[in-house]
């Protein structure tokens, strides 16, 4: 996660969750934030389509793993701090969840692929199809004509 998005989920500015982070650096190994370079934040930019995303800024934002989200929580000693790291921290087991019975499935698919033959393929094509995520939504450009 990024800091802003953390800073905002906190309720602090940006510069004061870094400051925090800073003080403690000895708390927070490159494994668990680091700081996205020059070009990283370009293509994260682009990639948002937003030209006003992230605003002016004078450093690119900090990306904090699993475990420096975890760390957050004993430098931003407020009980919002406490709140939102318990649930970033459901969010992440959950993902985690969803990932591992994803990868299940897709394992157990493939066995029963190479069990049966071609007869089933079409089924088995079916059952993938299934299995892919819905594309978002995508917005209108124009105005709409009634």
């Amino acid at each position: 996660m990024l800091s802003t998005d953390l800073a905002r989920l906190y309720r602090v500015a940006p510069r004061v969750l870094v400051q925090a982070v800073k003080r403690n650096s000895d708390r927070f190994p490159d494994d668990f934030m680091f700081q996205l370079s020059v070009e990283e934040f370009k293509n994260l930019k682009s990639q948002i389509v937003t030209s006003s995303w992230g605003g002016l800024r004078r450093a690119t934002p900090y990306a904090f793993t699993e475990q420096g989200v975890a760390m957050l929580s004993s430098v931003l000693k407020s009980k919002r701090a406490v709140k939102v790291n318990i649930e970033i921290m459901r969010t992440f087991v959950r993902l985690r969840r969803m990932l591992a019975t994803h990868e299940d499935l897709a394992r157990k698919l493939a066995a029963l692929e190479k069990k049966y033959d071609a007869q089933f393929k079409v089924v088995f094509d079916a059952i993938r199809e299934l299995m892919k995520p819905p594309e978002p939504p995508r917005r209108q450009i124009g105005f709409r004509q009634d």
